[in-house]
């Protein structure tokens, strides 16, 4: 948008995307600043100077820091205890959001987590104007909103054909916002590397792109304990689809990899390449043509068309 503030700009909407980025991503210490202390819980700018300290003495980030034995050592109990109970709060969502799929049940979890944080108001305290606290919340809304129908699972009509739209959970949308404002950040930064899901990937496109790990177990994915999902058709068909972005993503280059060994649970066992690798037929012989040698047919068929041109004398 030119000339104008960004959505992803507005306060409101960095506050939620703040919690959404913690969700994907627990070492992100920029969001976890600001998710700790919006709406406010006890959590000073003391408390947070403190943890900091003791995450960098440690080396680790400040979620991993929240829950260490050594950390009362620095800071008192209260403060302690209002830190565990944000990180308490920031599990508990993110195992909701993995296993919420579908627009209803994503707006019903989002609209009850931010009645459960008093978000709406936290808006209301912090402005002067009814009028203005209202407008922020109607934009919180209409995120909610776009995030629920970005997660699917709606019946839709189309050209006469009633179908249900792909589902998704909530984090594989979360995921999806943090790449979208990873690249926006970066916007003038053309000469970085993107990590990204396959799913957070939909709908963006990169000019060169790598798929690690293409092996079996991993793409088509299978956790392989005793209690996991068969691989039906059906599911089968879905990681099938899932490669499909992935190739799709790329504009110019394209590299595939895969393992010889890979870790599972404590054994280092061998890797089998995705059976999708297979179906790409990157194997089979394709003729190529020398350049040269189609330059030179090229320029004896222009010659043979002037000659035909040519009237006999």
């Amino acid at each position: 948008m030119s000339g104008g503030q960004s959505y992803f700009d507005r306060a409101e909407i960095k506050d939620l995307c703040a919690w959404l980025r913690l969700l994907v991503n627990q070492d992100d210490d920029p969001a976890f600043l600001r998710a700790a202390t919006t709406p406010k819980r006890g959590i000073g700018h003391t408390t947070l100077g403190s943890l900091g300290e003791f995450a960098v003495k440690w080396k680790v980030s400040l979620f991993e820091a929240l829950f260490a034995p050594s950390l009362a050592a620095t800071l008192k109990g209260k403060a302690v205890e209002a830190l565990q109970q944000f990180g308490r709060d920031v599990s508990e969502l993110e195992h909701r959001a993995r296993h919420t799929t579908g627009a209803e049940g994503a707006r019903t979890l989002l609209l009850g987590w931010l009645k459960d944080i008093g978000y709406e108001q936290h808006l209301h305290d912090g402005e002067d104007s009814e009028k203005l606290a209202a407008a922020r919340w109607a934009n919180v809304l209409d995120f909610v909103d776009w995030i629920a129908k970005r997660c699917g699972g709606e019946i839709l009509q189309e050209a006469g054909s009633t179908f249900e739209s792909e589902g998704q959970t909530v984090l594989q949308v979360a995921q999806t916002i943090a790449v979208i404002i990873s690249l926006a950040d970066r916007a003038d930064e053309q000469d970085v590397v993107t990590l990204s899901t396959l799913h957070a990937a939909k709908g963006l496109e990169w000019p060169h792109v790598v798929l690690a790990g293409v092996n079996e177990g991993l793409l088509p994915f299978q956790s392989g304990s005793e209690s996991a999902e068969p691989m039906t058709p059906e599911r089968l068909e879905e990681e099938r689809r899932l490669m499909y972005v992935g190739i799709t993503r790329a504009r110019s280059t394209l590299v595939v990899s895969t393992l010889r060994r890979r870790k599972k649970g404590r054994d280092t066992v061998q890797a089998i390449p995705s059976r999708f690798i297979a179906e790409m037929k990157l194997d089979e012989q394709v003729a190529k043509e020398d350049p040269r040698e189609r330059l030179k047919k090229l320029r004896a068929g222009l010659v043979a068309r002037e000659a035909a041109k040519v009237p006999p004398v």
